[in-house]
């Protein structure tokens, strides 16, 4: 028979007051864990407030204590002192900031000049390895850091100094000889001259670019200008013809201003100075638009130049999105051997599609293929956008074997190339693309230096001086970990040009921003053999 409706009713009844005492469990459980999450708080928290208040006592610091995670020994990088081969021409002469006043601070002479607040030791240091995880106290290596020194070396009242930019150009370049010349009346109050050196390495002795003079008169607006005042220029480098001019001009101080080979001849001439006798400080300011230079932080320009090539990869993304059919805007940067400005520039963008960089091979066909990539990406959207540096591709195109005037290969246009084979692949699928082709390489390096970068050139320029005056030579100046330190020149350039890490996390960033296939687990010479004999 089948069931009565009162059954029905019964049953339903039954069921719905066991779903009710089912929920009002669930709630009052879920009420209880509520509570004894809170109360477990708290009672953390007044547990945490009291290892506190007694570590004040004690004069530790906050936090918990993380158990053989220190560091086991450091190991300084010296920089070479003058004043183990010559003698001191500064004796007794108070480290002071000459040109400037400090009010309401006058001693029994009546000197008002300002005093630093803070002068650095002679072992003061900072690490370069500060990451730390438990069970892991490890050796270190640490920079001297950089700043004021108690005792002078030099007598302000004899300095000669000479500054020199080489190379390419670069964001900051003025802003570098601007601080650098300031720094030497203004902070030491020198009495001698500054001399300019016009186009390089070569405007030591070549007669058509004699030196200019600098002031800090002449020098005052030029930070607002892109480039150099000075010119600069690739080779030329005659150690006998640089050293003579050294020698005759009395030169005390020499700033260098370059990428790795240019501060190779900088410690060419330190060297050489110290073996003829002249009693010269030689200090170095890595510039590198590519910022390649190992263990810094980042070079000077940097910044500057990845927030220029905005303006192009907007105009490359306005391009591809207005042309059809399937628009396609490359933009092609800086990056000889690193990276680093079309990574970062990716990244400050987030409109790209497809970043490549020399670090990491490019793999045109395939499920991981580039161009797949692209396609895909167009039927998206209905355009992309693609920024490459200028070193990548070597897998593509081959390794140039023709070099400039600073010993730089040449390299292929991989630029051109891509543009090339986006529209042949295109083709190949029956439909045309519309690819625009946006070099602007000379544009981010040619524009003054933005707000960090000026103050980066202020804090170089200002701490090579303070190295200099102090009788360190031999060196360059950067950012390490954040502070400012002194760097002897053959450690700095040994491991350099450095490039980015394939597996780090920038590149996993760019993965994650453009959504491109991975293609870092490919060799560079199995790609180029298998791409010449597709």
């Amino acid at each position: 028979m089948a069931p009565s409706i009162d059954a029905k009713a019964v049953a339903l009844v039954a069921a719905g007051s066991a779903a009710a005492t089912y929920l009002l469990a669930k709630r009052q459980f879920e009420s209880k864990a509520v509570v004894e999450r809170k109360e477990q708080y708290e009672r953390d928290q007044k547990v945490r407030f009291a290892q506190d208040e007694e570590r004040k006592k004690e004069g530790l610091p906050l936090g918990t204590k993380m158990e053989n995670a220190g560091t086991s020994d450091v190991y300084l990088w010296e920089v070479e002192r003058l004043s183990k081969y010559f003698p001191s021409e500064g004796e007794g002469i108070e480290n002071i900031m000459s040109a400037l006043k400090d009010a309401g601070k006058d001693d029994e002479h009546g000197d008002t000049r300002a005093k630093y607040n803070k002068l650095i030791g002679d072992h003061e240091c900072i690490l370069a390895n500060i990451r730390r995880k438990p069970g892991d106290a490890v050796d270190t290596v640490g920079y001297i850091r950089a700043g004021p020194r108690e005792k002078l070396h030099f007598n302000p009242a004899n300095v000669n100094a000479a500054i020199v930019t080489c190379g390419g150009l670069c964001p900051g370049l003025n802003n570098v000889v601007r601080e650098v010349t300031r720094a030497l009346f203004h902070l030491y109050g020198i009495q001698g001259k500054v001399y300019g050196i016009v186009g390089g390495y070569k405007g030591f002795y070549d007669p058509k670019t004699p030196p200019i003079n600098l002031t800090a008169e002449s020098v005052e607006n030029i930070h607002h200008e892109g480039g150099t005042i000075l010119g600069s220029s690739r080779g030329g480098f005659d150690i006998d013809k640089i050293c003579e001019f050294i020698k005759s001009n009395q030169i005390k101080q020499l700033y260098v201003i370059g990428g790795d080979g240019t501060h190779r001849g900088a410690f060419k001439i330190h060297e050489t100075c110290m073996e003829r006798g002249l009693h010269v400080a030689v200090a170095g300011i890595p510039k590198t638009i590519d910022n390649d230079v190992d263990y810094l932080d980042r070079s000077f320009g940097f910044i500057t130049s990845v927030e220029a090539a905005q303006a192009a990869i907007r105009a490359a993304k306005v391009e591809a999105s207005c042309n059809l059919p399937n628009g396609i805007g490359i933009v092609k940067l800086m990056g000889r051997s690193s990276g680093f400005i079309a990574a970062h520039a990716t990244l400050g963008s987030g409109d790209v599609d497809l970043c490549l960089i020399p670090e990491v091979p490019i793999v045109l066909d395939g499920p991981t293929g580039c161009l797949p990539h692209l396609w895909e990406r167009v039927k998206q959207k209905g355009y992309a956008v693609v920024v490459v540096a200028e070193g990548a591709g070597e897998e593509l195109l081959g390794e140039s074997t023709e070099v400039d005037a600073s010993g730089n290969k040449k390299l292929p246009q991989i630029g051109e190339h891509m543009k090339n084979v986006i529209n042949k692949y295109f083709k190949e699928q029956g439909e045309d693309a519309t690819v625009k082709y946006i070099d602007p390489s000379y544009m981010i390096r040619s524009v003054p230096a933005n707000a960090t970068d000026t103050l980066y050139c202020m804090q170089l320029g200002q701490n090579a001086v303070h190295g200099t005056m102090a009788g360190y030579t031999g060196f360059s100046v950067g950012l390490c970990n954040n502070k400012m330190c002194l760097l002897p020149i053959p450690e700095l350039v040994a491991t350099s040009p450095r490039q980015m890490n394939p597996k780090g996390r920038t590149w996993e960033r760019i993965l994650a921003v453009t959504r491109q296939p991975n293609t870092r687990k490919f060799s560079r010479k199995s790609l180029f053999t298998k791409q010449i004999s597709m």
